[in-house]
């Protein structure tokens, strides 16, 4: 099988290549990257695999139309994807998240529209909830401009199935966590502050709740919708465990056997309270998660700890910085 994997060089699309090659088996030649290498992306995250990566972006349409060419499958992880930087830049958002999508969808109409896709989109589209678990067909309601952003990416890739008879599929995953996420997310950030003995920011009184899963997992089911997932189908991943950010980062600190250095900042403009979806779909396809997430933090913070080499060029001032969302990046 032939895959390209657009944002291969980012948090879940470098995982996603391991995984298929180091896990499924699939023979590193078969896979081609494309990556942008903008801010979220590393060379290091797959420099010791042997797949073919191409500089370059999804809003690129010659590239685009030449990448899809003889694929059997794309698997569309290129995004911009942090919150903070929505709020302070919007625009980048729009670009990546909507005509990028757009160029991906239009050449595979052109070239090839035989492959699959696999978009990978995020809980957020589904805005947050008080009580109870989003299921795949409830109302999309986004609070900021990156959510926004993916759902408008979503709701184009099921037109383009509609109406041009795409095969295509999307996967809405919870919160990720473990090895190569950039710096400036939650729990790399966290573990990353404490090591360096600094303070670590929570938005507000830290009771935002997230469903959080391990990469691998997510990896895995990407996989299962790469191969069973049916042609306009949505799917929900989530691990079932809810955590509040601050017992995310009081596990991390006990992890690390460091307790004194949580620090409440203002929150963020929009902050949804919590995200939670049900992943009944997907787990009737044949999956589970299978790590905990006491097992699957303590492997990410014991990486981060071993692997100071790949962090520390990344986590400079804007990354550490505690009240991300006033910068103007």
């Amino acid at each position: 099988m032939k895959i390209l994997v657009t944002g291969g060089l980012g948090f879940i699309g470098s995982n996603f290549v391991r995984y298929m090659v180091e896990d499924v088996g699939i023979n590193a030649a078969e896979i081609v990257v494309v990556d942008a290498l903008k801010y979220g992306s590393n060379e290091n995250n797959l420099k010791d695999l042997d797949c073919r990566f191409v500089k370059g972006d999804i809003c690129d349409y010659g590239l685009i139309a030449e990448l899809v060419k003889g694929m059997d499958a794309i698997v569309n992880f290129a995004a911009e994807t942090h919150v903070d930087r929505s709020i302070s830049s919007p625009y980048a958002f729009i670009e990546s998240n909507i005509l990028g999508t757009y160029t991906i969808l239009e050449e595979m109409r052109k070239v090839n529209s035989e492959a699959k896709l696999v978009h990978i989109s995020t809980d957020e589209v589904y805005g947050d909830i008080e009580n109870g678990s989003f299921k795949e067909d409830d109302v999309l309601k986004p609070s900021s401009p990156y959510s926004a952003s993916k759902a408008a990416g979503d709701v184009l890739v099921l037109a383009y199935v509609r109406t041009y008879g795409l095969d295509a599929v999307i996967t809405r995953c919870t919160n990720n966590y473990g090895m190569y996420q950039f710096p400036e997310k939650l729990i790399p950030k966290a573990i990353i502050r404490a090591k360096m003995d600094k303070k670590i920011p929570i938005y507000g009184t830290g009771k935002n709740v997230r469903d959080w899963i391990y990469v691998k997992d997510h990896c895995e089911a990407i996989r299962l919708v790469l191969d069973k997932g049916e042609r306009e189908e949505v799917y929900n991943i989530s691990s079932g465990e809810e955590k509040t950010n601050l017992e995310v980062v009081s596990e991390i600190l006990r992890f690390m056997d460091n307790h004194d250095l949580i620090e409440f900042v203002e929150d963020r403009p929009g902050h949804d309270i919590r995200y939670s979806l049900d992943s009944s779909k997907i787990r009737k396809l044949g999956w589970k998660p299978k790590h905990s997430f006491k097992e699957g933090l303590e492997e990410t913070v014991e990486w981060y700890l071993e692997n100071e080499w790949w962090w520390k060029p990344l986590a400079d001032g804007k990354v550490l910085h505690p009240t991300p969302w006033k910068l103007r990046w």
